[in-house]
């Protein structure tokens, strides 16, 4: 497992460096550094109280944690937030009480998890013709089911 510095800054004296919960874990833990109350059907915006510093040629991708997603219906509104090496702000999670109860967000607790994922830009050529597959153009759907 390849393993890189990202420097970040703590803009919050509450702020808790994001954790990973074992050896293996794929996502960081981020925190929440305020209390929040989220109605149901509700998007709040969660402040983490962290800047990270991504290096170039990476990402950082913010997923549900799955317990918070599963258990209580918290899950990042834009299902996963995509954040680019040259961002500078703090990291935010967009969160969204899919539950039909109030949900409380703890100052401390965990919101979200951060996954860092390298990746490649293309070059978008204009083309007369692309090849052809035996998928084709078939869409949603299209491969069939078990």
């Amino acid at each position: 497992m390849e393993k890189f510095n990202v420097n970040f800054l703590k803009i919050n004296d509450d702020a808790i460096i994001p954790t990973y919960g074992t050896l293996f874990s794929a996502g960081a833990d981020l925190y929440s550094v305020e209390k929040v109350k989220i109605d149901a059907g509700e998007t709040k915006i969660i402040h983490t109280g962290i800047v990270l510093e991504i290096p170039e040629g990476y990402g950082g991708f913010v997923f549900a944690r799955s317990g918070m997603a599963s258990k209580r219906g918290l899950a990042p509104a834009n299902k996963v937030g995509v954040i680019d090496s040259d961002y500078r702000g703090e990291i935010m999670v967009s969160l969204h009480n899919h539950s039909k109860e109030i949900q409380t967000v703890e100052k401390g607790e965990r919101v979200a998890q951060i996954v860092f994922m390298p990746y490649a830009m293309a070059n978008f050529i204009q083309t007369e013709d692309l090849s052809k597959t035996e998928r084709g153009e078939g869409g949603f759907g299209s491969t069939g089911t078990k």
